[in-house]
């Protein structure tokens, strides 16, 4: 290995005293590969396995907690125990060569697909119109009742209880990128009038359900993590003086890290007033060492990665880079970093080892990345 990355291969020990081999993450991948009715298909072993034999961290795509929150074609589910020997499986091969793993566990409140749920509808904190994933045009979503709120913030702990009994190392609460948890922090999505108006109260006790049913449902050291989007395009949305007073209240929690989730890891702040500033330095700033974090953000190179450790950001995910080539780590482990593949190419035979609908995503360019065939 060459010296100079040797610190993105630190262990690094999270505050219930579990300890990652090293500094990468494997980030939560939407692959709509999944069967129609949640359950894990053939093609995901492999897929995941590949991702995770490396990293320290492992996450799953994000899995939906309940039907009413199933968000995209292929999306995987945790909402019912017979999905539990599927997410045996997954573990096992996600933890195969010593990477902790985890659940990623998720609703898509507005931006729920209508025509995956069983009355075709969706809803979120307030009436609000949103497009779903992949899809060309807006749908309405109603307002949920006080007894749907409380429903799914069961279902997170329910989630939670069958990755227990499935074998994973942890959980991590999917309260970004404009899903449900999101959508009751932002003033765009949610404009109650009870309770649930009050902007941290619904992810909050998301949280404390997550923890309460760990105590119960196991002795052993179990990650809980909590991924959340800093600041929203929309007008009237999250703002970094919003994310501000939400990461107050996060680190009080019992969470064991904090997951920012950005599209360029050093991406600055659009509005307000911290406009100009990088969104990762501030976050950084704000907890000040009191939870760890993971950064998130168009790293496709090991310089990349170690640029984004160097800003004292002790985890980095990588998403995009690990699709592109998932023996990325290992590589540099190795000190081949000059066989690591960073653009996609379309003429490869082997198709970058992804799933069938994720190479062709990419293929179309679903997702900006690296291209070989860029003009």
């Amino acid at each position: 290995m060459n010296p100079k990355y040797e610190p993105l291969f630190e262990s690094f020990t999270l505050p219930n005293g579990v300890t990652l081999k090293n500094r990468f993450v494997l980030a939560p991948l939407t692959h709509v590969s999944s069967n129609d009715d949640g359950t894990l298909s053939d093609i995901e072993i492999p897929y995941i396995k590949g991702r995770s034999k490396d990293v320290g961290l492992t996450l799953t795509a994000a899995s939906y907690i309940n039907i009413n929150g199933k968000a995209f074609p292929g999306h995987p589910s945790a909402s019912r125990d017979s999905d539990i020997e599927g997410l045996k499986e997954q573990a096992r091969v996600m933890k195969e060569n010593g990477a902790k793993a985890l659940l990623q566990i998720h609703h898509g409140g507005a931006r729920t697909i209508p025509k995956y749920t069983p009355n075709n509808e969706s809803f979120a904190p307030s009436e609000v119109s949103d497009r779903g994933f992949g899809m060309p045009e807006e749908h309405e979503s109603r307002e949920m009742t006080v007894e749907e709120i409380e429903q799914s913030i069961k279902d997170y702990g329910e989630a939670t209880r069958r990755a227990i009994e499935a074998g994973f190392d942890g959980v991590e609460i999917h309260g970004a990128n404009h899903y449900l948890i999101h959508q009751f922090v932002s003033p765009h999505y949610n404009r109650r009038e009870d309770a649930y108006g009050a902007r941290f109260k619904y992810a909050l006790d998301v949280i404390k359900e997550v923890v309460a049913v760990v105590k119960a449902h196991t002795d052993a050291p179990f990650i809980v993590g909590y991924r959340f989007s800093p600041e929203e395009a929309e007008a009237h949305g999250i703002s970094m003086e919003i994310t501000k007073d939400l990461l107050e209240e996060l680190v009080a929690t019992e969470l064991d890290y904090l997951h920012v989730s950005l599209f360029d890891f050093h991406s600055k702040t659009r509005s307000g007033k911290y406009e100009g500033e990088e969104r990762i330095k501030l976050i950084r700033d704000w907890v000040d060492g009191r939870k760890p974090l993971i950064g998130i953000g168009s790293i496709f190179s090991p310089d990349d990665a170690l640029d984004a450790l160097d800003t004292g950001i002790p985890l980095i995910a990588l998403g995009r880079q690990l699709l592109l080539d998932k023996d990325f780590v290992g590589k540099l482990a190795s000190g081949r970093e000059d066989e690591i593949i960073s653009k996609f190419d379309p003429e490869r035979e082997d198709k970058h080892d992804l799933p069938p609908n994720l190479w062709q995503q990419f293929n179309e360019g679903f997702y900006p990345l690296p291209r070989t065939d860029e003009q």
